[in-house]
């Protein structure tokens, strides 16, 4: 049997396969090459950007600024993206500034970690805290969603006289896409606020799904509730699977974020000619593929192109295993079914905490079967309703002696990093 090498993103390196040549598809985006001078791209995008006077403009020398990042989840390019943030405003002094890290409902980053995320030059001059969505103390309210139900937001971010938003624009699988006022809710808003946004009907909308902004109840809430306070400034990227940026998409929020999806979508979205028995992702190596929380997305994006009852092959390092906020691990190992999973989360009255992602994992688990190479015990890997596989090259001959060795297999060596779909 003729074989094909692919190398898969996991961790921070790869894992190679030799997998059967005579029916695999690789799918992936269109590569971009990056930017030649990213340090100028930057200061020529800040400015002259998308509907918003220059960013050395918006921001006064006595101002109180507040800048937010993505968690340590999201492979934001912080350690450059903010010394040239910095530079660009150098007329505001350093203590000025708050960097507020928007965990949204996971787990608080380290010290250390936030040495990693933004450099030590800039974690050794500048305040930078953890979003805590849990602690009323540092939170205060700034209005009501489209339903009136209150939403309060990080008190760092409330009191700021300016707020300066940075992201990165990928395919999300509730939203559309990441980036935009996704920096803000439910970046930096309320545990309820949180809940409420992912609760069942809207993750079970068709429209919650990738690619899709128009029309998406997801998108729609985080754009409401992202807005309740004014966002002076957007500093939003795309990335190629190199982590070099490939464009800059700043200014105005709404106008640079869909500037910015429009691009990812002709690079991210590709069209197979049908649906696959047998489906090899990874959740995008590090740091997205730190806990099975997050590896969902890949299975998801997996789903998109499986057939039914396929099966579906994650390559996902989960080094922190289960993520340790939430009743994620809990809500898995308390069911005993996909099928059990559903039935409480769609009878519940009020969402509870990770319920959107069992739900997603539990859609994706009703259709077709899941396998996982991963660093968690098998054992745990069984309780949270996912095959243990210890050799994924093997596993795919496994399959292939029973379905027949012409089998059609895709890969999606960047996993969610691409957005699959059959048509």
């Amino acid at each position: 049997m003729n074989t094909r090498r692919v190398a898969l993103q996991y961790g921070r390196g790869q894992l190679e396969l030799d997998l059967p040549s005579q029916n695999l598809t690789v799918v992936a985006p269109r590569f971009v090459p990056g930017l030649r001078d990213e340090a100028a791209a930057f200061r020529a995008a800040v400015g002259a950007p998308f509907g918003s006077a220059p960013l050395r403009e918006k921001v006064r020398a006595g101002d109180r600024v507040a800048v937010l990042i993505p968690d340590h989840t999201r492979p934001l390019p912080r350690e450059r993206l903010l010394p040239w943030l910095f530079a660009e405003l150098a007329h505001v002094p350093a203590e000025n500034f708050t960097i507020i890290n928007g965990t949204g409902s996971h787990r608080a980053n380290t010290p250390a970690e936030f040495r990693q995320m933004v450099g030590d030059g800039i974690f050794d001059r500048y305040r930078i805290i953890n979003h805590d969505s849990r602690n009323r103390a540092t939170l205060a309210r700034v209005g009501t969603t489209m339903d009136g139900r209150p939403v309060a937001m990080n008190r760092d971010y409330v009191e700021a006289d300016r707020r300066i938003v940075l992201g990165f624009i990928e395919p999300h699988f509730m939203a559309g896409f990441s980036g935009g006022y996704k920096g803000v809710f439910p970046a930096v808003a309320d545990l309820d606020s949180i809940k409420h946004y992912h609760r069942a009907q809207v993750i079970a909308d068709p429209l919650s799904t990738w690619g899709v902004v128009a029309g998406n109840p997801t998108q729609a809430q985080i754009r409401v509730n992202g807005a309740l306070l004014p966002v002076d400034f957007l500093i939003n990227v795309t990335q190629n699977r190199r982590r070099e940026i490939t464009g800059f998409f700043c200014g105005e929020v709404l106008a640079a974020h869909d500037a910015g999806c429009a691009f990812a979508r002709k690079t991210a979205m590709v069209a197979c000619p049908r649906a696959y028995p047998i489906v090899i992702t990874s959740n995008s190596g590090f740091p997205l593929d730190q806990n099975l929380y997050q590896a969902v997305k890949g299975m998801s994006a997996a789903a998109q192109i499986v057939a039914d009852r396929g099966l579906i092959l994650a390559a996902a390092e989960c080094g922190d295993g289960f993520p340790d906020h939430g009743r994620f691990k809990d809500f898995l190992f308390s069911h005993g079914s996909a099928e059990a999973m559903l039935e409480t989360i769609n009878r519940a009255t009020e969402p509870m905490e990770d319920q959107w992602q069992v739900q997603l994992l539990a859609l994706i688990l009703v259709k077709a079967r899941v396998g996982l190479y991963g660093r968690i015990a098998p054992e745990e890997i069984s309780r949270a309703h996912l095959e243990p596989v210890a050799d994924l090259a093997a596993r795919v001959r496994e399959e292939l002696a029973r379905l027949g060795p012409d089998v059609p297999i895709a890969v999606l060596p960047e996993g969610p990093m691409t957005i699959p779909y059959v048509g």
